[in-house]
């Protein structure tokens, strides 16, 4: 592992060693509603995670005005058109600023995606400790450099990339900001678990080996973001809400809070249950193994001169003293110095070796 992966947002400190990252991806869950967005900040809060996050867009600049205008109208849609639903579920600036002083009335941080140039302005004016990117800009190189100059972390997912795409984006960052996340991303609503190819962990771990990978995972569950941290993975997002059967596109994949607890949970026990890779018995094992294990003890009654044969000793529970089982073919052919009742422990001390006849000795060297 590389001591030189690290980033840091907001004075956390994430690097090879350090515990999971968890940021709730509100998003648009917030429905367009101040208050509802806060519901989710305190929720998201309560479950543990490190960070919360929205998006943030400039629609009638960042959409064409075919498709800013084009029909829209689903069980999902907020408005006519899909720029009437964009503009619907978009907070304002003076929202985010109030997000912002909530957030950390809370104590929780507070970033969110930058869609276009605008929004990264705005964002930097308030002065939001880092910047999320989703995959469509993994080749908007333009937008990248542009909030690299800010000096503030950065965090890019790469879903529908190729290798290549990664390789430019990182590089048009890098010269400019080094505190840089690269996010391994299917970019599906959800993902099936067969999709999300969690080895380009490891492949964006070995090529970038100064930079902090993590998941952006869109799957329906838990576990895969444990496995993404066994992986290498040091940031995981996860999408956030407070009903499946919200109103919108992305609430039915997202975790409720009872399951933004248990990923952090489980994220945050990962790091003692690995431990130190040394194997040796443990304090609490001892009276378990004392109960399960097995002893060497007398099969019979056994007098004193008996030489043992292996049909004199019997293997038992527990292992409470006695020789290991391990030890029954040393002290087969060697002779009792006391008599043993069934079921007493066979010592080495009550064991010595047979002394051959001289005779049979003296032969054999000749």
């Amino acid at each position: 592992m590389s001591e030189d992966r690290r980033l840091t947002i907001d004075g956390v400190d994430i690097h090879d060693g350090s515990s999971c990252y968890v940021i709730a991806e509100i998003g648009n869950n917030h429905q367009g509603s101040l208050e509802q967005a806060k519901q989710l900040m305190d929720a998201a809060k309560e479950c543990g995670v490190n960070a919360v996050k929205l998006q943030k867009r400039a629609n009638r600049a960042l959409y064409t005005r075919e498709f800013f205008d084009q029909p829209y109208e689903n069980e999902s849609s907020f408005g006519r058109t899909y720029g009437e639903h964009r503009e619907a579920l978009e907070l304002s600036a003076v929202d985010y600023a109030g997000l912002q002083a909530h957030a950390r009335g809370v104590g929780i941080t507070f970033f969110a995606t930058a869609f276009d140039f605008e929004s990264a302005d705005l964002l930097a004016e308030l002065g939001v400790p880092a910047f999320k990117f989703a995959s469509g800009d993994i080749r908007n190189t333009p937008l990248l450099r542009h909030v690299a100059a800010f000096g503030k972390p950065m965090i890019l997912s790469t879903g529908g990339a190729e290798m290549a795409d990664v390789e430019r984006a990182v590089e048009a960052i890098l010269p400019l900001n080094d505190q840089l996340c690269v996010l391994q991303c299917t970019a599906a609503y959800p993902a099936d678990t067969g999709d999300l190819n969690l080895n380009v962990i490891t492949t964006l771990r070995e090529r970038f080996p100064g930079l902090v990978i993590g998941l952006s995972d869109h799957q329906n569950g838990i576990a895969m973001a444990v496995v993404a941290y066994m992986l290498g993975a040091r940031v995981v997002e996860k999408h956030f809400t407070l009903n499946h059967a919200a109103k919108g596109t992305d609430h039915a994949f997202s975790l409720m809070p009872e399951g933004m607890r248990k990923l952090v949970r489980d994220l945050q026990r990962v790091p003692d249950a690995l431990g130190d890779g040394i194997k040796r018995p443990l304090a609490i094992e001892e009276a378990p193994i004392r109960k399960m294990g097995k002893k060497l003890v007398a099969g019979r009654e056994l007098e004193v001169g008996h030489i043992l044969a292996a049909e004199d000793v019997a293997i038992k529970s527990p292992a409470d003293g006695g020789l290991p089982p391990y030890e029954l073919d040393r002290i087969v052919g060697l002779r009792l110095r006391r008599r043993l009742a069934p079921d007493e422990n066979l010592m080495l001390a009550d064991l010595e070796p047979v002394e051959e006849p001289v005779a049979a000795h003296a032969a054999r060297r000749l």
